[in-house]
């Protein structure tokens, strides 16, 4: 994403000058010094560039809820105009006006409650089948373990598990393509160009993947529609005109890019939380216990499990899977202090909101409890993001980190290895794990114990017990 045109310089305006690349390299680090030198709404200028920053729900509000001064522009790299990169990433994200309407509403068919819990057995299924191999004694990395089952999962979800290997390779394909684009994607913040190589990548994996999710699309209407995402917005796209092929892989790819990386980051995220909190594990084990009585869960036990929800929903403020994300100005608009220029970049951030002591007491623990008393506004607790484009596929998502959970820790007790370290990044706008998350499987026997860990993971949370492990009997 380029910085581009603002108001003429103001010496009282909140404005620090610095590097542009500070902010890619890391953003966290950079947002914060952003928010206690200035507040709630900031600019990092540097030359004639400017980054604006807005923390917290009063600006955040007024920037995600106008979707008419403020446009998505979620890839920074579109490539050029004929190029399959501006094509895969002509989704839902990258739609603003009348056309993000149109498609949106087209999109939300699929993740409508009816559908999602159609979707129910085939989570199931795939938690069940993708920890049948695993063996109490085993060490097992979060990081690459849940970026592999979400990889699978959402491949079933997206495309239907009777075209498996086709699939997964449009997943494998996704997942490369993503991961590139965050590689590629922050040199567009400073001004030092990425280099022609990756680039020249980029725009070259995006061709494969385009490839490979029109043979989806062809395989799927040349036989039976089923009631997988893609099938069933085929059917959508089929009674509607002016809806294109190319939209419909763009709508495609986004989804599975999204859906496959965040839900991976918050599995691993919550289950290492969860392994360092001992008494919170012994809670959700107890409650687990009373309402599955060691079975699957059914679509009517999700609601029955209100400590599940807490620590999700804890989890996703404390270590939100989105980091940050950004608009851009389609037209002068005042900002706080701020007279934005049409073009004018805009950052909001989950992390830094999720982390102010003004709407969170204590904000670097992680305490479920937390969520018994208090309601935040849609602006200040935004994990799915608030406003016109909260994602669409939030309680899909939900749906599934509140089934896979109980199958993961109901078959294992899952203990950090002692002294691993353990890095998270938000990389482009995402919080990953940087690291491997090693656990260590074993058979429930009633006590939970966390270890001491090293690594950044420090920097970005409170954690207990960094010395001395401590044992919770259940």
């Amino acid at each position: 994403m380029n910085t581009l045109p603002f108001s003429a310089v103001n010496n009282s305006l909140p404005v620090t000058h610095g590097r542009i690349s500070d902010f890619a390299d890391d953003p966290v680090v950079c947002m914060r010094n952003l928010w206690r030198t200035h507040g709630e709404v900031a600019a990092l200028q540097e030359g004639s560039q400017r980054i604006h920053f807005v923390f917290g729900p009063t600006y955040t509000k007024q920037v995600l809820s106008d979707s008419q001064r403020f446009h998505s522009q979620f890839f920074a790299i579109r490539g050029p105009r004929k190029s399959a990169q501006r094509r895969v990433t002509s989704g839902l994200m990258t739609m603003n006006g009348d056309t993000h309407k149109q498609h949106r509403r087209i999109v939300m068919g699929p993740f409508q409650k009816r559908a999602i819990t159609a979707y129910h057995d085939t989570v199931v299924q795939m938690a069940d089948q993708y920890t049948r191999d695993w063996k109490p004694g085993e060490v097992r990395d979060l990081t690459s373990e849940m970026t592999q089952y979400m990889l699978q999962l959402t491949s079933s979800l997206l495309f239907g598990i009777d075209l498996p290997r086709l699939a997964y390779r449009v997943g494998e394909l996704t997942e490369r393509w993503v991961a590139m684009n965050h590689q590629v994607g922050p040199a567009a913040f400073s001004s030092d160009a990425s280099s022609t190589e990756e680039y020249e990548q980029l725009l070259a994996a995006a061709e494969e993947l385009e490839a490979a999710v029109q043979e989806m699309i062809n395989i799927r209407r040349s036989g039976k529609l089923g009631f997988d995402v893609l099938s069933l917005l085929i059917r959508a796209h089929e009674e509607e005109s002016g809806v294109t092929d190319e939209q419909l892989i763009g709508h495609i790819v986004l989804l599975f890019g999204a859906a496959h990386l965040t839900s991976a980051h918050t599995l691993t995220w919550t289950l290492f939380l969860l392994a360092q909190h001992p008494e919170v594990m012994t809670r959700l084990h107890a409650e687990f216990q009373q309402t599955l009585d060691g079975k699957s869960p059914r679509p009517e036990d999700l609601e029955r499990m209100p400590y599940l929800e807490r620590v999700l929903k804890e989890s996703m403020r404390v270590l939100p899977a989105s980091g940050y994300s950004q608009r851009i100005a389609a037209e002068t608009v005042d900002l706080g202090p701020f007279q934005l220029q049409r073009g004018a970049a805009v950052i909001f951030s989950q992390f830094i909101t999720h982390h102010m002591p003004e709407l969170y007491s204590q904000p670097e623990q992680f305490l479920p409890d937390r969520w018994e008393t208090i309601n935040p506004s849609p602006y200040a607790y935004l994990p799915f993001g608030a406003g016109p484009r909260m994602c669409v596929g939030a309680a899909l998502g939900m749906m599934q980190l509140k089934i896979s959970l109980p199958m993961i820790l109901n078959r294992f007790k899952l203990s950090m290895v002692p002294n691993s370290e353990v890095n998270g990044r938000v990389m482009s706008t995402m919080l990953f794990p940087t690291s491997t998350v090693p656990v260590l499987l074993s058979e429930h026997d009633g006590q939970f114990e966390s270890a001491p860990v090293s690594g950044s993971i420090h920097s970005l949370i409170d954690l207990p017990a960094k010395s001395k492990a401590k044992i919770w009997a259940a």
